[in-house]
């Protein structure tokens, strides 16, 4: 037998090495560094893309015409809110209040009745549940626009052109998809513990579902609901299919998106950027503070179900 004896001042690393299955030596923490520096840099990149433009819009409310034809990013000389005033009584207000409207009922609506099915589907073994399920789901890969015609002929038998309730609804079917498969996956991750413990103490569904299930999914919940502010707040075509005048004496009930289309129009060769500047930072500024004080909540929603 051979013994080899190692030097007292070899290395740790050294007498190791080869001492894995393939023989070779971890990747040292420069590959880490250089992929640390690649994904912050591009994430750097990316912000300043999407900062750039929200400050040029924010900057071009309190200028004139001709400073914003003059330098994008330079500062206003005179801070004053006249253009905010003047896009309010332009239409931007009544454009603002239409939309509130629809989302104040559309929004629940949604995530009671994609909740509640996500749950249904996920937790109650029946004939035909996968199907179901790929059938809402399929509803998110099908192109709005292939539905526009028959949408349109659809809401005119049942009178609700150019009404709060017609385009409540549409908007409720339109997000069912995405929330019942968000739900779906997030209710699926829950204990059935919790469960087989509330059944076991006589507890009714509907009481299982909004007493037990609905309180442990809050982080799901505000997640794909942040989801649907954000996404029925943007639409634009299909108010513009659906909340259109249909006779001279019916009114407008435009929402912001067909609004600030609307304000551009007006202007003719009036071009008074400012307003519509100004019009745009409304219409953008409550979106970004609901994402920005639910940004951990939504963090929190997305990567909860797959920590469980």
């Amino acid at each position: 037998m051979t013994t080899v004896i190692k030097a007292p001042g070899e290395p740790a690393a050294e007498r190791s090495k080869g001492s894995g299955p393939s023989g070779e030596r971890p990747a040292g923490p420069s590959e880490g560094m250089v992929l640390n520096v690649f994904s912050h840099g591009f994430l750097a990149v990316w912000a300043i893309l999407i900062v750039l433009p929200l400050i040029w819009l924010a900057l071009g409310s309190f200028k004139t015409d001709a400073q914003i034809g003059g330098s994008a990013l330079s500062w206003p000389s005179h801070w004053n809110f006249d253009a905010f005033g003047r896009a309010w009584d332009k239409g931007i207000g009544d454009y603002f209040a239409h939309t509130l409207i629809v989302m104040v009922f559309s929004v629940p609506l949604t995530m009671l009745l994609g909740s509640m099915a996500a749950y249904v589907l996920a937790r109650y073994p029946f004939p035909g549940n996968r199907f179901l399920y790929y059938f809402f789901v399929s509803g998110a890969m099908f192109p709005v626009f292939l539905a526009l015609v028959p949408l349109f002929f659809m809401v005119k038998r049942f009178d609700m052109l150019n009404t709060y309730q017609g385009l409540i609804l549409v908007y409720v079917a339109y997000s069912m998809p995405f929330t019942v498969f968000f739900m779906h996956s997030f209710f699926r991750t829950l204990p059935t513990a919790v469960h087989e413990a509330a059944v076991i103490d006589g507890a009714s569904d509907t009481r299982i579902f909004f007493q037990v299930m609905v309180p442990m999914a809050k982080p799901g919940l505000i997640s794909v609901g942040i989801f649907n502010v954000l996404g029925q707040w943007n639409q634009y075509i299909l108010p513009s299919v659906l909340m259109q005048p249909q006779t001279g004496s019916d009114p407008e009930r435009y929402l912001l998106t067909q609004g600030l289309i609307q304000l551009q129009q007006q202007q003719g060769y009036e071009t008074d950027l400012p307003v519509l500047f100004a019009g745009v930072t409304i219409a953008m500024v409550p979106m970004l503070v609901v994402y920005l004080s639910f940004q951990r909540q939504i963090q929190a929603g997305l990567t909860s179900a797959t920590l469980k």
